[in-house]
């Protein structure tokens, strides 16, 4: 069965999106650092080895977004949060190994993503560790039905936010691979951005 990579992504309005960031470089330049960011991170991640399905936020707006490749799979992010809406996305993607990653992680490559899908050969979830105690990727094998109370009972945006899940997912296989930083504030953008980048970006 062909593996899917879902991208979450909203549409890159000021105020809308990476506010945190916004609050360092305004809300404009935050926007504009979304769009480029998303759009450079789609490009290089497209490969023959999986599908990739936009999850697109909002609904309506996301669905009829010109901002984003015309000939990639969109879904609705729909409403919740953020474990609803990934949990939503993991059981309603085509059948096979699936893993989600959100469109703010500058250092993601396509060897970091084989990797993940590498994994759920022997495992049936992997992670990707972030710095700050969350994670830039999930994924699961699917063999089975998902967990009824996946992320459920998470931390969200707190340095617990990994541990919670992983206690959620006790007593199933999980693999850890790569770790890489997103980006939530001008901070996270000099350490995850190559040298030169980050500043490029921003001027």
């Amino acid at each position: 069965m062909r593996r899917t990579l879902v991208i979450m992504v909203k549409e890159p309005r000021p105020g809308r999106v990476k506010t945190r960031l916004g609050r360092d470089i305004g809300m404009v330049g935050a926007a504009w650092w979304f769009r480029h960011q998303t759009r450079a991170l789609i490009r290089r991640l497209r490969d023959p080895r999986w599908r990739i399905v936009l999850a697109v936020s909002p609904d309506v707006e996301g669905l009829a977004s010109r901002v984003w490749p015309a000939d990639l799979a969109r879904s609705p992010q729909a409403r919740g949060d953020l474990g609803q809406r990934m949990a939503r996305q993991l059981r309603g993607a085509p059948k096979g190994p699936v893993c989600l990653i959100g469109a703010d992680i500058p250092g993601v490559t396509r060897a970091h993503i084989a990797r993940a899908f590498a994994a759920l050969g022997r495992a049936e979830f992997v992670f990707g560790p972030a710095p700050d105690g969350g994670y830039w990727l999930v994924g699961a094998a699917r063999r089975g039905a998902l967990p009824p109370g996946l992320f459920g009972h998470v931390r969200w945006s707190s340095e617990h936010a990994l541990e919670d899940t992983l206690a959620g997912l006790a007593g199933r296989r999980v693999a850890l691979v790569d770790g890489l930083r997103d980006v939530d504030r001008l901070a996270d953008l000099r350490d995850a951005s190559p040298p030169g980048r980050a500043s490029s970006l921003l001027r």
